[in-house]
Formats: C-alpha cells, structure tokens, sequence
C-alpha cells in the first residue's frame, strides 16, 4: 500500500550534448511559463472592455490554451513563394516544439496556474503566511533552470522514467533526452522499484551550482512494521518528549518528569565557518567584468560554496531529527516565529545558519511515516519563563540568563526547563490562555475584516470583487 510521498534526489553527468539538450528543456519550461502568464494578462486586460471575456486561470485551462496556441499563425509562420512567384504565408506554429517533450510545456502551465491560485487563496484569506503577489514572468539571466516531467506508462506497462535501465545501474532514462549518468548510488531506489514498494511519479531536473541535478518524487509503501512506534492506549496521556531548539544548545530534548534524554550542544554552523571564505569569493566576484569567462567561473565558484553550506545544514537536519523520531513516538515542539526573529540585526545569521524551520519540517514528517505524533506548541506559551516545578511565571527572565531560577528553590538550565514544560503542554493545553495584546489594550481576538478592506486596488477607487463560488476574482474569470 502507497501512504506516504519521498524524494531521491541525484547529481547528474551529463554528456555536452545531453547538457545541451537539458538546457533546452528548462528554456521551454521558461517560455512556455511565460506564455501562459502573457494569456492570463491579455485576457484581463481584454475583460477590461469586455466583462464576458473569458481568463484561463485554472491549470487546465492554461494547458488547453498553450496547446491551441502553439499550432496557430500568432506561435509561428513563414512566407513561401510559390511556383507562380506569389508570396503565401505557411503556418508553422511553434516551430520548435517537436525538440522537446511536450510535458514540459503541460508541467510549465500547471506552475503558472498553480501560482495565480495561490495569489487568489492569499487575498481572500485561504492562504496562510505571507502575502503572495501576483505572479511575474521569469528572466533568463534571474531564474533557476529547471523543468518537470511526469512519468508516464505505456500501454505495454513500461515506465517513462526508469532507473538502472539497461544495466546500467548509475543511470535514470528520461523521455525525449535518452539515459543520463548518475554520479550517486541508486541502489537504494532500485530495490524499492524492483519488489514494488515505490513508484516514481515525476522528476524534476535543476541546474544549481554549475551542476545538473534530479529529484525524483516517489510515492512508497510504508515503512516495515519493524521500524513503526508501538500503538498506545487511546487513555495514554503520558510519554511526551518536549524539544527546545537554541543557539546556545541545538536540541534539549526532556520528559515531563525532568528526565533529560537528550542533548546536541555542538551544531556545524556552516555558515560562520565559511563566512570567510565566502567573503573572499564575494569579494573576487565583485572585481570581475560581467559577461566575462571569469567573471563566470567567479559565480561558480560561489555559488559551490553556498551549495556546501546548505548541504552541511540540511545533512545535520536529518541526522538529529531521524535520531529523536526513531527513539521517542511523541514529540513536542513550539511554534517559533522565525522571521519575526530574523529582524534582529544581531542574531538573524546565527538563526538562519542553524535551521530552526526546516528541522521542525523534517520532524513532523519524518515522524508520521512511523506512526508517531508531534504536537506543535503555542507561540505565546512562556516554555522558557515558566517553573517546571510549580508553574511560576517569571517575567523578568531575559535571553542573557542562561540559567533559570524561581522562588520555590527550583534552579535548572534554561533550555533544560524549556524542554520540561514543553513536554507538559498536551496536558495543560486546555487549560492555557494567550497571552494580552498590549497594543490592543485586552486579550487578541478575530475581528471580522470590514468589507472591501485589505484588497488590491484595480483603478482609481476601484476594487476587485471576489467570486464566492469559483473563489477566484471576479476580474480573473474562472
């Protein structure tokens, strides 16, 4: 049975001709991303006029709309002169389509309608997060060369994308560009392949780093009951580990019961390693001429070492989080406002350089494939400022004070208590209130948004109404 969605993820060799070849695929998934935005803007501007104009804002639509496109006289044409001396025009359409696989187009369409729904979800309040904006066309010089195949199967069963093809072990056959080298081991993946546990559903090439790389997105089985937590009791209440993430200490991992299990002291920090070195590579780039051989043999360069540093981080990432998944079935962590975070000028590299986000990420996945639980604690829940021992407040507590101490006589380490009552949350979650806005003057409340606020503007004093059905701007069409 299929539950759960992984990625393998390799360095491509290519040959100079297949390196050609794969360029030419991102450079159509580019264009052909382009070109659907470029339908969506002129449909817009047409309803300007016309309100009953239609817009292809659904992915499907996008899709149907370059596939019209591309065969028409607007994709394509050249004049021929006839027998008689008569200049005709022959209609060509996209001329070079054929020297690439047509899902590349389909692929480009699908991230265009993907992106103006998300642009719909963040103005209407479905999306959470961050304002998305509408969406822009991508430039060359500017965008990470990548494309997206999906894996097809033939009639006859056969996949598209198939790796170790033909004997080759370090190889993965693609559609329309041939078998590619592989410089890691697919071993691994192959197995899962050949005894039916997993089967690829698409892959996307990416050219990072002066490198051609590909992540294959598989969906697997799931994991051998071996490697699952044992069930608990539905009265189970107990067996929480709280998991406080610092600088000073990475992970602080504890029970409710004080126990501390474990501990990571020492992360790689491979940013402040490498700032050196970086700063040199930004400095040599710097005294370059643009457009010149070393100018981009200087962004390669750099572009390497920012490729190691992330690599270090995220390698560091997995090794902790597949050590606490695999030793503890729940797990507790709070819900940190990184970016709030990053804008103090002070700790902003020391909190990007450890990875707070993507390792929360990583656990609660990680630990839903063996059948764990990870709870997410309250932003406003005062884990470090709270008495482990008899639920005191101490408000003066401050980030400098390494060590936390509290009028009944209870004295621990400040991360160490942190990760006490982070394991006492699941108990006491009903019974915690938020903290008071002080700008507000009382307690934060959902005040329902009065209407017409918060929305962008299409002319002079003019907004944009919503479609309560399609859930797409009345402007953008369905």
């Amino acid at each position: 049975m299929m539950s759960r969605y992984t990625t393998f993820r390799y360095c491509l060799d290519p040959t100079v001709e297949q390196s050609v070849m794969l360029a030419r695929h991102a450079g159509a998934a580019r264009f052909a991303f382009n070109q659907s935005l470029d339908f969506v803007k002129t449909a817009l501007t047409k309803r300007k006029t016309t309100p009953e104009h239609p817009v292809p804002w659904s992915r499907f639509d996008l899709i149907n709309a370059f596939n019209t496109w591309k065969k028409t006289e607007a994709a394509g044409r050249v004049f021929v002169i006839n027998a008689t001396g008569v200049t005709e025009v022959q209609v060509t359409g996209l001329a070079w389509r054929t020297e690439v696989c047509q899902q590349v187009f389909e692929e480009a369409a699908v991230d265009c309608g993907r992106a103006l729904a998300a642009f719909s979800d963040s103005r209407t309040g479905k999306r959470a997060g961050r304002r998305i904006g509408f969406p822009r066309f991508k430039k060359k010089t500017k965008t990470v060369p990548a494309f997206r195949i999906r894996n097809k199967h033939a009639k006859a069963g056969r996949a598209a994308i198939r790796v170790g093809d033909q004997g080759a072990a370090r190889s993965v056959m693609l559609p329309g560009i041939g078998a590619l080298r592989v410089r890691d081991d697919t071993r691994r993946l192959r197995r899962m392949l050949s005894k039916g546990r997993a089967k690829i559903l698409y892959a996307t090439v990416s050219y990072r780093a002066r490198r051609w790389w590909i992540s294959l997105t598989t969906e697997a089985s799931d994991l051998h009951f071996a490697h699952h937590h044992r069930p608990r009791e539905d009265r189970d209440e107990g067996g929480w580990v709280g998991i406080d993430r610092g600088l000073t200490a990475f992970v602080v991992a504890a029970n409710a019961d004080g126990t501390e299990v474990g501990r990571i002291d020492t992360a790689p920090k491979p940013l402040a390693t490498g700032l050196d070195r970086q700063r040199r590579l930004a400095k040599s780039l710097s005294r370059k001429q643009k457009g010149s051989h070393n100018h981009r043999q200087a962004v390669t360069r750099l572009a390497r070492h920012h490729h190691k540093i992330a690599n270090i981080r995220r390698h560091f990432a997995h090794q902790v989080a597949n050590r606490l998944v695999k030793t503890h079935d729940r797990l507790v962590v709070e819900d940190l406002n990184v970016v709030g975070m990053l804008g103090n000028r002070c700790l902003a590299r020391a909190i990007s350089d450890v990875g707070w986000s993507d390792f929360a990420r990583l656990l609660v996945y990680k630990q839903a494939w063996r059948g764990g639980a990870v709870t997410v604690a309250d932003r406003w829940y005062p884990s470090s400022k709270r008495c482990s021992a008899c639920g005191t407040i101490n408000p003066t507590q401050s980030l400098a004070d390494r060590v936390f101490f509290c009028d009944c006589g209870f004295r621990a380490d400040r991360d160490h208590n942190a990760a006490i009552n982070l394991a006492l949350w699941p108990t006491m979650q009903q019974t915690f209130s938020r903290s008071p806005d002080p700008r507000a003057g009382g307690r934060v409340t959902n005040v329902r948004r009065r209407e017409g606020a918060d929305r962008h503007l299409v002319g002079i004093g003019e907004t944009v109404p919503v479609d309560a059905e399609t859930e797409v701007p009345a402007t953008c069409g369905a």
